[in-house]
């Protein structure tokens, strides 16, 4: 990998956080050259945000839009996650672009040789809990729709922050019919039924566990996954208040 690449790149997405001003992303269109890079320039910032915390994040982001697409992850700055309801007013967004989603928690510890085998079959053995997951989707890139993918990826996939509704326990559900509704401000709830690109949240579990543990790191058990919008993106702004519900999962709610 190239360590100068991984570096410029995770520094022009710090600055661009500390002094809350997005970056101009052409000057970096060709920096990184692959996902491995992408992905240590992810690492390199969870570092500097989280100073201290644990050496593998305790909260992540994955999801792709089909099963046949290459999947991406993200771990999540630990003081971006707020349980619901969350108060968001104090926090910086360039962007608020809404994703509802099903958040998963492992009741397990995983190694990476279980990770290895593991199958989506058994996938959902693994998991204690689910919630409703809102997240904010953010970029600390101007111009985001012309941004390429490796730089949104390197940029936490875009990640703003996350809220978490009450945790329930994890059951097979029958996904196709899940239905979830999106409220935002004084717009008119919106309404999706069985519209996740995965077809099941739990279906990614062993492709982001096989990323988690590659560094032969554990993931140790409570480590939380959001998995991907029922709603593809919609749009919110300063002074909304984002409420998402699944039908026999819960709700979470978040004030922008």
């Amino acid at each position: 990998m190239n360590t100068a690449a991984i570096q410029t790149v995770a520094g022009a997405l710090i600055t661009a956080r500390r002094d809350r001003t997005p970056c101009n992303a052409q000057p970096f269109a060709d920096t990184l050259q692959t996902s491995q890079e992408a992905y240590a320039v992810q690492a390199a910032v969870v570092q500097v945000l989280d100073g201290a915390g644990p050496v593998i994040a305790r909260h992540w982001k994955s999801g792709g839009p089909s099963r046949e697409a290459t999947l991406t992850h993200a771990p999540l700055p630990s003081a971006g996650v707020h349980a619901s309801p969350a108060d968001m007013r104090d926090l910086h967004f360039n962007l608020r672009l809404i994703e509802a989603e099903v958040a998963l928690r492992l009741g397990q510890d995983v190694t990476p040789a279980q990770a290895a085998t593991l199958t989506p079959e058994a996938a959902s053995n693994l998991l204690d809990g689910m919630t409703v997951s809102i997240e904010v989707v953010d970029s600390r890139w101007q111009d985001l729709p012309q941004v390429p993918a490796l730089l949104k990826l390197a940029d936490m996939q875009v990640h703003g922050a996350l809220a978490l509704g009450a945790w329930v326990p994890f059951v097979a559900r029958d996904w196709a019919a899940q239905t979830c509704e999106v409220t935002i401000g004084t717009q008119a709830p919106q309404h999706f039924a069985g519209t996740h690109s995965l077809r099941d949240p739990a279906w990614l579990l062993p492709i982001w566990l096989s990323h988690a543990t590659r560094d032969g790191q554990t993931v140790p058990a409570g480590t939380v996954v959001t998995t991907g919008t029922w709603c593809g993106m919609l749009k919110a702004q300063a002074g909304d208040v984002v409420t998402a519900r699944f039908a026999g999962v819960g709700e979470a709610q978040v004030q922008l």
